[in-house]
């Protein structure tokens, strides 16, 4: 025994500092992942004349008969759908990374910082398309971006409050 703490309570705590990791990462990693995954939608590889390439084939295959000017609009609107989509899935993770299980209710909480992240990540983003040659930098995507987002974080904050009703 030294200071009053025992061998067991130095297991104790070491146990508690790997539970805690293993839980931080149980929690972050995903939202990790789901970044980089925006991340890497944001390079070349992902430009409209890319995208265009596979979608164009698959909407000719659907509708022979689409003007040029009518695929062009639908391809922008599955781009733009792309966009509210992945911030929808970060949103989601990172409502759940926030609330890291958390039985007490501090949903106003967990929103706030979710949206402070989905508007740094949103906006580096489309600072990162500034400097790729294909790509172009929107605030409307940004706008967009933010839309998926805040939709998580409603749907996040309602099953929250639903679960606990």
């Amino acid at each position: 025994m030294l200071n009053g703490f025992t061998k067991t309570d130095d297991k104790k705590e070491k146990s508690k500092k790997e539970m805690s990791f293993i839980q931080n990462f149980k929690y972050w990693f995903p939202v990790i992942l789901c970044m980089s995954f925006i991340f890497w939608m944001s390079t070349g590889q992902f430009s409209a004349e890319n995208t265009f390439l596979i979608i164009d084939p698959i909407l000719r295959f659907l509708m022979p008969f689409i003007s040029p000017e009518k695929a062009d609009v639908i391809h922008e609107i599955i781009r733009k759908f792309a966009h509210v989509t992945e911030y929808f899935i970060l949103g989601l993770l990172l409502f759940r990374a926030f609330r890291s299980g958390s039985r007490e209710l501090r949903i106003l909480r967990w929103c706030f910082y979710s949206f402070l992240v989905i508007v740094l990540c949103a906006a580096s983003d489309e600072f990162h398309q500034s400097f790729v040659d294909t790509r172009t930098a929107s605030l409307i995507d940004v706008g967009i971006d933010m839309l998926g987002g805040v939709l998580a974080l409603g749907v996040s904050a309602l099953w929250c409050i639903s679960r606990q009703q």
